[in-house]
């Protein structure tokens, strides 16, 4: 069989959650079937981080803008590669296909209420949310299977898209082996120059989605460091100055920028060296279909602050400290709960690291592959969704 893989943005250089998915979804699909062929569709950028092999293929195709790659560009690239069906892996996926249709829709956060318009995205998180709302539910309806990543998120697409239930179906996410404690010293030495990273902090992704909880998560830091006889730094990764000092001006604590480091982005090689040497990872985000850093951190025997919401019980089970994310107080409770008890940590840290070993790739590709067997067998041919 010929399964052709839609990941549009895998060769972009800053990587985030849904290209390390379908990374790694890809790699360990080609090892686990090679009786199959892949073809992977991307489009060209800077990082060619997977390379053609006996049973995978990587076609390149251009096309100026997301849209119009997916809705015009990868049917004509599906057509000439004569795929028997397409696996189409960021939640959106063409209208007219000539191929029955895979579509992982890794969350439905874009259909429920204000989030269209989010107080505090940016422009274009706002414009990706339009297109999503516009072609995904269309998209789905077309599809032979949706794949989800967790039970949480299952009913959420349940209930926003009904007429799915029948076809809808857990695949869970996974963490990747190179996500192991880094102790050699000179990689971590390394590592911490390249970043300028302090020898003890917390560390947190900062992001302009709202769902990742930004300003509470500054404010409870603010909270937590002028209480504590010796807070330790914070790390903010891919997050701008200025809109911090922004933050910290309308909290009354502009002084505070000197206690949180901005590293930028952090290349997904360097992370488990980054992870390895935080005191704590905090992930209260207010709504997540998985949460992949969860696992990350863990696997590398971080201790995990995360919230008590959307997927990430799910997924830390009791080996994270759970707070609500939307209460301020709780959170920089948590905060110093993890900075002032290292036996927690230490608690936490063993418990993370046999949570993250319930999670693997393969396991992920195993799941796969009767999926696309059961579509390659019983789909008609695809129609134009309407």
């Amino acid at each position: 069989m010929r399964i052709g893989i839609e990941a549009q943005r895998l060769f972009r250089a800053n990587k985030h959650g849904m290209d390390v998915v379908a990374l790694e979804t890809i790699r360990h699909l080609v090892d686990a079937a090679p009786e199959h062929t892949f073809v992977v569709f991307v489009r060209p950028g800077p990082d060619p981080c997977l390379k053609p092999r006996p049973n995978l293929e990587v076609r390149r195709v251009d096309g100026w803008s997301y849209p119009t790659w997916e809705q015009r560009a990868l049917p004509r690239a599906v057509r000439r590669a004569n795929v028997d069906l397409l696996h189409c892996t960021n939640n959106t996926a063409p209208l007219r296909l000539d191929v029955p249709l895979v579509l992982t829709l890794h969350d439905v956060i874009f259909l429920e209420g204000a989030t269209l318009w989010p107080q505090g995205g940016t422009w274009y998180q706002r414009l990706g949310n339009v297109y999503r709302r516009w072609v995904v539910p269309p998209a789905a309806r077309c599809a032979d299977t949706v794949v989800t990543v967790s039970d949480h998120e299952r009913g959420r697409i349940a209930d926003r898209l009904p007429a799915l239930d029948d076809r809808l179906a857990v695949v869970p996410n996974a963490v990747s082996d190179r996500f192991v404690p880094v102790t050699d010293a000179d990689t971590l030495r390394a590592v911490r120059r390249r970043y300028d990273l302090p020898d003890e902090f917390l560390l947190f992704f900062g992001n302009t989605d709202p769902k990742k909880n930004m300003r509470r998560v500054v404010a409870a830091y603010a909270q937590y460091a002028i209480t504590a006889e010796a807070p330790r730094p914070l790390v903010v990764a891919d997050y701008d100055r200025d809109r911090l000092r922004d933050h910290l001006r309308a909290l009354g604590h502009p002084d505070l920028i000197d206690r949180i480091r901005l590293p930028g982005y952090i290349a997904h090689d360097d992370m488990p060296a980054v992870y390895s040497q935080a005191t704590a990872f905090l992930y209260p985000s207010l709504r997540e279909s998985f949460g992949l850093p969860i696992l990350e951190a863990m696997a590398c025997g971080t201790p995990v602050l995360t919230s008590t919401t959307a997927a990430m019980p799910e997924v830390a089970g009791v080996a994270a400290l759970r707070v609500d994310p939307r209460d301020r107080d709780a959170l920089a409770k948590g905060i110093r709960t993890l900075d002032e008890q290292p036996s927690l940590r230490r608690t936490l840290a063993d418990r993370g690291r046999d949570r993250a070993g319930a999670f693997s790739w393969s396991r992920t590709a195993e799941e796969l592959l009767p999926l696309y067997d059961e579509v390659a067998r019983t789909a008609p041919a695809a129609a134009p969704a309407t």
